[in-house]
């Protein structure tokens, strides 16, 4: 199960954590693209330039996220792990604020699992067991290590960008990239974005502030497409790390938004609950 809902979970992002490090080691990682400098923004020292940008770079971040209010996509999924890998096609279906639908379907194109997520709840339908589960929207977050919420979640679907915090410690510039390291309560956020395409994500990166946890995770976007106002990324590369690797490339098969749709959940007489 844990596989499967990892799988779940990567169709956008699963927020990966390494070792803890230093800022500085991090802002190593972004002084190496390219000789233009770093800018550490410290508030006891704070230049008004430097004030404005940060207050910028916060602000193109909220005018990039995606607004909707249904959205509905087939994703296919190829997993690689250490031992195996795996492929399955998803369908998610949205309605902002409200609810989350997920269907599983093997290789063969047999459904194996359902799930109905909501602000405070998850239902899980084993369709090959015969077994429904219903548990609290915490169990996620238990079952991944993953601190994240229902709104988290629906951001990770479409592809808006989670974590990310105004407390920005660094930034890097140049003619095409704008490199922004920030620390949240919970994970250091390295991301990357594309400043001659309307502040598009390319790449982000995630540290756990945990020091006892060995994870890390590392989302590439790519392939964006225009929808309506706004740019959608239809294939993302996931690279998870902790005591094994995994990656996970999700390509969206097709999508749509603000489109009606139903969340088709009967359970049969003859499931048994777990």
């Amino acid at each position: 199960m844990k596989k499967t809902l990892y799988l779940l979970l990567a169709i956008a992002f699963i927020a990966g954590c390494r070792p803890v490090k230093k800022v500085q080691n991090i802002e190593q990682v972004v002084a190496k693209k390219d000789s233009s400098e770093t800018v550490i923004v410290n508030p006891e020292k704070e230049k008004v330039d430097s004030f404005s940008i940060v207050k910028s770079i916060i602000s193109n971040l909220a005018n990039s996220r995606i607004n909707f209010t249904t959205f509905s996509g087939k994703i296919k999924i190829d997993y690689q792990g250490k031992d195996a890998g795996d492929q399955a096609t998803a369908y998610i279906r949205v309605r902002k604020d409200s609810v989350i639908w997920i269907s599983l379907t093997g290789a063969l194109g047999i459904e194996g699992y359902r799930l109905l997520i909501n602000k405070d709840s998850v239902k899980m339908m084993n369709k090959l067991q015969k077994v429904i589960q219903y548990k609290t929207i915490a169990y996620l977050q238990e079952l991944t290590e993953v601190p994240f919420d229902f709104y988290s979640l629906q951001d990770l679907i479409v592809g808006n960008p989670v974590f990310v915090d105004s407390n920005i410690v660094s930034y890097k510039a140049n003619d095409n990239e704008l490199l922004v390291l920030m620390v949240g309560n919970v994970f250091k956020h390295l991301i990357s974005l594309e400043t001659n395409q309307d502040f598009r994500v390319a790449h982000s990166k995630l540290d756990d502030l945990d020091a006892m946890r060995n994870r890390t995770c590392d989302i590439t976007y790519e392939n964006y497409e225009q929808a309506g106002n706004f740019y959608f990324s239809t294939k993302r590369r996931v690279t998870v790390s902790e005591k094994s690797k995994f990656d996970v490339d999700v390509e969206f098969k097709n999508y749509l938004f603000d489109k009606p749709q139903d969340y088709p959940f009967s359970i049969p007489k003859n499931y048994k609950r777990k």
